[in-house]
């Protein structure tokens, strides 16, 4: 999960997010095409765990280009994809909004992890997402669905921005939430230029042993979050989290952890 404009380190949770975003992932990936010679480009991949799974996919005839604004993000994604196994997964340091390194109707599929919703000018990625697919190509995006779906994250996020002080973001700002209003996500394909636009919800619990758990991996995992407290003391952002582990207590039950969680998986063809 990355934004593609600011570096996110990874944290102890890949494989928690790999299964947490899994059913999303492979929605993602039905929807863009990605099949056995295909090439594809990944928008903000941060440390890569779609990345490898569009590379299994594509198969030795096919290739991802993961791309990121962090050059240290990307190289753990170049590790992840090695460890896999993988050998046609390259990386570019670029902002998803100016992808002028690459030429125009490149790649098959276009791909976006939980990190659209963070550009500051989302129009402009689409627009370079569109751009750089070939006629017929198809682009997909994981992305947030409202904050009330949202409880193992919308809690934090209200909690941190009272601490700090932070407005809600005004409609149309980068945010988490930023894509989940009524047909917000559909209507920022078709202005693209997309056809075909679907936006599908996919119900994604989150799941832990505990909230304390869930806590700790959004703290370690989530680099929005840890923006959001930049301007507050260590004391404040200590209290901050203990409220936080309190108020996700709401969640813990009798099986664990069980975080509510709704993605959208919204995607389009290039005509």
């Amino acid at each position: 999960m990355s934004n593609g404009r600011r570096p996110r380190r990874p944290g102890i949770g890949g494989a928690r997010i790999e299964e947490w975003l899994g059913e999303s992932t492979v929605r993602m990936l039905d929807d863009a095409g990605v099949t056995a010679g295909s090439h594809v480009i990944d928008i903000a991949a941060g440390a890569g765990g779609q990345t490898v799974a569009a590379a299994r996919r594509a198969g030795s005839s096919g290739w991802v280009l993961a791309t990121d604004i962090s050059p240290a993000i990307l190289d753990f994604a170049t590790r992840s994809a090695a460890a896999a196994g993988l050998t046609n997964v390259e990386t570019l340091e670029a902002d998803g909004e100016d992808l002028r390194a690459i030429p125009d109707a490149t790649y098959d599929a276009a791909i976006s992890r939980v990190g659209l919703i963070y550009f500051p000018d989302r129009g402009q990625a689409l627009a370079e997402m569109h751009r750089v697919l070939r006629p017929g190509g198809r682009a997909s995006a994981v992305v947030y669905a409202a904050a009330e779906r949202n409880g193992f994250f919308a809690v934090p996020v209200g909690i941190i921005g009272a601490a700090a002080g932070l407005p809600a973001p005004a409609p149309g700002l980068p945010g988490p939430f930023s894509l989940a209003g009524d047909g917000v996500a559909t209507a920022a394909f078709t202005a693209a230029g997309f056809v075909d636009v679907t936006a599908t919800a996919v119900p994604s619990p989150v799941r832990f042993s505990s909230s304390a758990e869930c806590t700790r991996f959004e703290r370690e995992s989530f680099g929005a979050l840890h923006q959001m407290l930049a301007g507050v003391d260590e004391s404040t952002r200590t209290q901050t989290w203990e409220r936080i582990e309190h108020a996700l207590g709401e969640y813990d039950g009798p099986t664990g952890f069980v975080g509510p969680c709704e993605m959208l998986v919204v995607s389009g063809i290039r005509p």
